[in-house]
């Protein structure tokens, strides 16, 4: 294959369980305060022991990172879905789009770190290979941290599910970031990029698009979390070797294929951007710029 070497029945198994699961948990925590607060506070700090004591395992400063990083997004979240907080100190809110910024910055880092070290062969117990792909992708995602936008509007529902919903950040945005995202695992992360990059990647995408809108922000932080947990708690459990390990074909071709997409679709993505924030004399620091879409409708009319 093209992207991956052989995928086997089993592998799509477990895809679609990673998939299913990671949906399920974050219906889960939409539901109310204790399931959030028992996921994103309780279980890490009965995790973190035991992650300290797996430390020989966890090789990568980036696993580390991430796996706080993301927690510290779901926290921030919950207590915009939570609480009014963020409705008396007006400056909460740019804390949202700052932790997705960090996050991408992390990432952005990562691949510039293994394009400019060459890592070619066994580095931090997984198989890479590098190139001007991951210049090109840490590129896209810069761009992806640039484009972040409409802030302002983020409220929070009241209903059965305590959502933060983000109308202005449309799937035009969510592909852009979930192509580069994708791009990057493939390149930096390549031992389990099946579901690590793609499995995690489309599961925030299917209750955004079809049962949740508005809430694509929220859902990343919270699989990512979930994921994240995971993979410190049970390191080699997709690794190579494992059963479930489905291999990149590490083909500079591939590298070079997913990474120019990411970089041509947030390109594009930018150009519109900029065209509608002249044309309409927004202040992209301030101002919603895609509230006349129909997209932005359907978030913003959510009444639950």
């Amino acid at each position: 294959m093209f992207f991956f070497e052989a995928i086997h029945w089993y592998d799509v198994v477990m895809w679609l369980a990673v998939l299913g699961i990671l949906i399920g948990l974050n219906e889960f925590v939409r539901l109310g305060k204790w399931k959030s607060i028992a996921m994103f506070i309780i279980l890490p700090a009965i995790l973190t022991p035991i992650w300290l004591m797996k430390e020989s395992e966890i090789t990568s400063w980036f696993t580390w990172v991430k796996v706080y990083s993301a927690l510290t997004g779901s926290i921030i979240f919950m207590v915009i879905r939570l609480t009014d907080y963020h409705e008396k100190h007006k400056w909460y809110i740019c804390l949202v789009p700052a932790i997705l910024a960090i996050n991408i910055l992390e990432a952005a880092i990562r691949e510039l770190q293994v394009g400019l070290s060459g890592f070619n062969g066994i580095v931090d117990d997984m198989y890479y290979i590098s190139g001007g792909w991951n210049y090109a992708n840490a590129i896209a995602g810069i761009i992806n941290m640039l484009l972040i936008c409409g802030w302002s509007g983020i409220y929070r529902t009241k209903g059965k599910h305590k959502d933060m919903i983000w109308s202005d950040q449309t799937i035009m945005y969510i592909i852009a970031y979930a192509v580069w995202n994708i791009a990057y695992v493939y390149s930096c992360a390549p031992g389990n990029a099946l579901y690590s990059g793609v499995a995690l990647n489309i599961a925030p995408i299917i209750p955004a698009l079809f049962w949740a809108k508005g809430t694509w922000m929220e859902n990343r932080a919270h699989t990512l979390s979930f994921w994240m947990m995971w993979v410190m708690t049970f390191p080699y459990f997709f690794a190579t070797g494992s059963t479930f390990n489905v291999s990149v074909s590490y083909n500079p071709a591939a590298n070079w294929t997913i990474s120019l997409v990411s970089l041509g679709l947030n390109v594009i993505l930018a150009i519109w951007q900029v065209y509608r924030i002249i044309k309409n004399r927004f202040n992209p620091l301030k101002d919603e710029i895609w509230n006349d879409t129909k997209q932005y409708q359907k978030a913003a009319d959510i009444t639950d």
